[in-house]
């Protein structure tokens, strides 16, 4: 039932029928390393930027790159692995009510979910336009984190947390479009046994290399704080 719903939510808004020709197709062995043992399961859950600030939201390019790299850490997930797409920008949730949740699976095998991903999000700049998807005045990437960790969490399996966007925090938080502000040091390490933090997309936007760079810094610090053992911060690939 999880696996159809998110089938259906996804295929909802960018149409075709990647997860159908999957369950139609012969069943694959379990993806595996180089040695031939079964690849641990693992958690990918992204995040989409959604506010004005963003180019995501405009710049089909660029988007579409953004969904190839996702796609990639996707297909290489093994069996039992869950993969999570949330939208995000205003702390508002009608404005973000969109859950994909899927688990690896014979039936939904990795390659076939991730090319499931990268169609929604190179479709992301499609779906703004159409008015599906709203495109967002304020930036909550942390309330977005906070929410993550609640209702998804690091728990059971390596996690891995993918955020498409600029790094631009524009909330009661902190107002990262001016160089003197801050994000604020987490309470607790409320990430801890989380594998890794990405944002692509760093500073895309500013046109800045050293405004890129503070936001890198400034998101390395965070996440390493908030209990991250890796983050990964690229403006360009």
């Amino acid at each position: 039932m999880q696996s159809l719903f998110a089938a259906v939510t996804a295929l909802g808004l960018i149409g075709g029928g990647v997860l159908y020709a999957a369950a139609e197709a012969p069943a694959l062995i379990q993806a595996s390393d180089d040695d031939g043992q079964p690849l641990a399961p693992r958690r990918i859950i992204v995040g989409l930027d959604l506010s004005r600030s963003n180019p995501l939201i405009a710049d089909p390019a660029f988007a579409d790159k953004v969904g190839r790299r996702v796609a990639g850490e996707i297909a290489r997930l093994g069996m039992a692995s869950e993969v999570h797409v949330r939208t995000f920008g205003s702390f508002d949730s009608s404005s973000n009510n969109f859950a994909y949740d899927q688990v690896i699976s014979v039936r939904a095998r990795p390659q076939y979910v991730a090319a499931e991903v990268e169609r929604l999000v190179a479709g992301t700049p499609a779906l703004v336009a159409r008015g599906r998807w709203q495109a967002q005045g304020t930036t909550n990437i942390l309330a977005f984190m906070d929410n993550v960790v609640d209702s998804i969490g690091c728990d059971a399996m390596p996690t891995t947390v993918i955020l498409a966007s600029d790094g631009i925090e524009d909330s009661e938080y902190a107002h990262l479009e001016h160089a003197g502000s801050l994000l604020p040091d987490p309470q607790g390490r409320p990430f801890g046994g989380c594998a890794e933090l990405q944002i692509l997309g760093i500073g895309q936007g500013t046109r800045s290399p050293s405004e890129t760079e503070r936001l890198r810094a400034q998101w390395g610090r965070w996440a390493r704080a908030a209990g991250f053992v890796r983050f990964v911060g690229l403006n360009d690939w």
